[in-house]
């Protein structure tokens, strides 16, 4: 079911920036950053390609993939910063959540809130949600901007350029990545899993005393 859905927004993708060029990238990135899990190695890879065909330049998809991104994740980190809190307020105990959860992401944020959002760029999956938390744990909106930025430009150029030394065959790569994206989802549904097991655990256990 899952691959069937990624087939599926992958010829969503395709026909939007063969509609709208440049900017169906723009807006295709803004997306993927919109914890939005629109496959950004179709996007980018497929501007490659038509940059390898002469119909875009290298910098102006490169451009577009990064400020969509950057656009995409500041959006959501206004979302987590503005809306985290109060909803765990209200509604945190509903899914194992509370005040004092929030306080250790805050003091993690501000210890390995640089390096967690630029490398969090880099990751599939993880990149499409990272800016959540990062907006929920109040990290300082300068560096969040400042490392998403730079999080961003080496993934795109990566897969810009396979896309265009790949050419017509630059769904080979593609191929090739989604398995890693599926693993990592897979890891951090297991991840997801075993936090909810061991906060219940804990409850148990606090009950008991």
């Amino acid at each position: 079911m899952l691959h069937q859905l990624m087939n599926s927004l992958d010829s969503l993708i395709l026909d939007a920036i063969s509609s709208l060029g440049i900017w169906g990238i723009f807006f295709g990135m803004l997306v993927e950053s919109a914890c939005i899990p629109l496959p950004s190695e179709v996007i980018m890879l497929f501007g490659g390609f038509l940059v390898g065909n002469g119909q875009l330049s290298f910098w102006s998809v490169i451009f577009a993939g990064v400020f969509g991104n950057l656009i995409g994740s500041i959006l959501i980190y206004w979302v987590g910063k503005k809306g985290g809190r109060p909803f765990i307020e209200k509604y945190g105990k509903y899914v194992l959540l509370n005040q004092n959860h929030v306080k250790k992401s805050e003091a993690w944020f501000d210890k390995y809130g640089s390096a967690a959002t630029f490398f969090g760029r880099i990751l599939p999956v993880i990149r499409t949600f990272i800016s959540l938390p990062a907006g929920m744990a109040n990290m300082k909106m300068s560096k969040f901007i400042t490392f998403t930025f730079l999080g961003c430009i080496p993934w795109n150029m990566v897969l810009v350029y396979m896309g265009v030394k790949l050419g017509e065959n630059w769904e080979t790569a593609q191929s090739y990545m989604k398995p890693v994206t599926y693993l990592i989802f897979g890891a951090v549904i297991l991840l997801g899993l075993w936090w909810v097991f061991k906060l219940i655990k804990s409850r148990k256990a606090a009950r008991q005393e």
